[in-house]
């Protein structure tokens, strides 16, 4: 019985001690929810149908709910299903924020405009990418304080509003850091890697899962130095910027998603 009984301790202790690394909370589109759920540990949480990381911290479970740039301000719930086969709801509020518009001029007009011939490898790049970021094991990140993957000049900030030759397109999804052709990036955290490629608009592309819906991803490599199923750790040196698909100068892009949820990764920049 005492044998049990402590290592039921040393789990929880182990649970708890994640509670220091929580992100930081911004309860806007594109932010994060941190929300109480009691002392007692759901068996699972969902929101937009998407499983949300759950984790022991201040002497209660926390729902760490990412929240897309498309959430609607004002009232939005989460799914909590009970160890008793219960299933309640927890709202809770999503402020509104403006984000800043960006124009950019893309010389290969081929990247703002694809070709015909194009789209089988950009609906197939989507399959991969949205698979990738679908990422969901069950172990829990060693942290969430990140490590900036690479020094430099952040270019563009999470949220923007883009324009492309003057076309409208999708919202800024990540963090530009610029940085020379060839600077070493280094993963922001301990993980697996669960996907590398070349696609269309991301160019070289490293997907890394970090565990319970947390997936970074890196963007516009000219090289990539790991392979999928590796297992690498925070620091550690997993490619080289470039300037590999639709860009205007060597960069890395660098995405956080939380429950499929593409946020802001300077929530997870803690000094």
């Amino acid at each position: 019985m005492n044998r049990i009984i402590t290592v039921m301790l040393a789990l929880t202790i182990a649970v708890s001690a994640h509670a220091t690394t929580l992100p930081k909370q911004s309860n806007v589109p594109g932010g994060i929810a941190i929300i109480p759920l009691g002392i007692t540990p759901p068996d699972e949480v969902t929101f937009n149908n998407h499983l949300v990381m759950t984790l022991q911290a201040n002497d209660q479970w926390q729902a760490i709910v990412g929240l897309p740039l498309k959430t609607e301000p004002g009232i939005q719930t989460i799914k909590v299903h009970t160890p008793d086969k219960a299933i309640k709801t927890i709202e809770f509020t999503v402020n509104d924020k403006a984000y800043k518009t960006q124009r950019l001029t893309i010389k290969n007009k081929r990247k703002v405009n694809p070709y015909e011939n194009d789209m089988p490898q950009i609906l197939s790049d989507k399959k991969r990418i949205n698979k990738a970021l679908s990422t969901f094991s069950e172990k829990l990140p060693k942290n969430m304080a990140f490590h900036q993957p690479v020094e430099g000049r952040y270019s563009s900030p999470y949220g923007l509003r883009r324009f492309f030759n003057d076309q409208p397109r999708k919202p800024h999804s990540g963090l530009d850091i610029a940085a020379p052709q060839g600077t070493p990036i280094q993963s922001a955290e301990s993980g697996t890697v669960v996907e590398t490629g070349d696609y269309f608009f991301n160019g070289n592309t490293i997907f890394i899962d970090h565990g319970k819906g947390l997936v970074t991803m890196y963007c516009h490599l000219s090289k990539i130095d790991v392979s999928t199923g590796q297992s690498v750790t925070r620091g550690e040196k997993i490619g080289e910027v470039g300037e590999t698909g639709r860009v205007t100068g060597a960069h890395l892009h660098w995405s956080v998603s939380l429950n499929h949820a593409l946020v802001d990764p300077k929530l997870f920049l803690q000094k």
